[in-house]
């Protein structure tokens, strides 16, 4: 399947686009340095990369729905993952790290829904996927949206980063 494909949904195109190669440490390091939500920027850039229109009140929409999984869901789950990383006294390695597993899941099962709930925010036709240029702008745009920061050279090296 084609990253890029119209027809695919959103999880799935996610899917394949973090495990290209610099994405993930791209959207980590937008994560980590500048606050931004990686599930939003990548529903950005799915939108712009399959050719999807965006408007101000489904950007709009969109933050909101990311800020509500997150708040909710996928940062308490995080911390805790995080914090089940490393070694704690009094818990078993073993029995932490399964739990840590079992966290790391959930979280995941969270950012699926947000993306899916992302996804049901845009219109379902597909059209011309955007210049690298305008998903550039799409991609800043969601930053701003978010936090009101806008990493822009790690925003290009996200771009640079995802399949055409």
């Amino acid at each position: 399947m084609s990253v890029a494909s119209a027809n695919g949904s959103l999880w799935d195109w996610a899917v394949a686009a973090y495990g290209a190669s610099g994405v993930q440490a791209a959207s980590l390091m937008l994560q980590d340095t500048a606050g931004q939500s990686v599930p939003l920027l990548l529903w950005a850039a799915w939108t712009a990369r399959t050719g999807r229109a965006v408007d101000d009140e489904t950007m709009e929409a969109a933050v909101d729905t990311a800020t509500a999984w997150t708040e909710a869901a996928v940062a308490p789950l995080r911390a805790v993952r995080v914090r089940l990383k490393a070694p704690l006294s009094d818990l078993e390695p073993e029995a932490r790290e399964r739990v840590r597993t079992e966290v790391k899941r959930v979280e995941l099962m969270a950012e699926q829904a947000l993306l899916a709930d992302l996804e049901m925010l845009t219109d379902g036709a597909a059209g011309e996927p955007l210049s690298d240029d305008a998903t550039l702008e799409r991609l800043v745009e969601a930053a701003r949206a978010w936090n009101g920061r806008v990493p822009r050279e790690g925003l290009k090296a996200l771009r640079d980063r995802l399949p055409a």
